[in-house]
């Protein structure tokens, strides 16, 4: 079970550059990808562009609070349990599912994937800690 949870951990961990795909999509599309000044061509990218610009920061953001969970959980666990493995991939499914909403441009679906992705976080590691 503890390789199942690490590996969550793994998969979140390239969701980030699985959102930089998109875009750099953006960026190219917008004339070039400008390597050079990118962040500055990220700010002045509209619409999709700066949807996909949004979904790969937050897809960091987010990536500290679930490897917060996992540690909890691996260090305060012996044998990590199968609900915390269940809510560690429960929590990779809606990352995946809130890319595709900002991409995708739906706004309110977005934000209680988000939602029930922090809920899978903070539930995984209270258990960990209560049990």
């Amino acid at each position: 079970m503890l390789f199942s949870l690490l590996l969550s951990l793994l998969v979140t961990m390239f969701l980030p550059y699985v959102a930089k795909i998109p875009l750099a999509y953006a960026m190219q599309k917008s004339g070039r990808y400008d390597n050079n000044n990118p962040r500055q061509q990220q700010a002045a990218l509209k619409g999709f562009g700066q949807r996909a610009n949004a979904a790969h920061y937050n897809s960091f953001e987010a990536l500290a609070i679930f490897a917060a969970a996992v540690l909890i959980t691996a260090m305060s666990s012996p044998s990590v349990g199968s609900i915390s493995v269940t809510l560690a991939w429960m929590f990779v499914a809606s990352r995946i599912g809130y890319l595709f909403c900002y991409w995708y441009n739906l706004a309110t679906l977005r934000s209680l994937i988000w939602f029930f992705g922090m809920v899978c976080c903070f539930a995984m590691a209270m258990i960990s800690l209560i049990f």
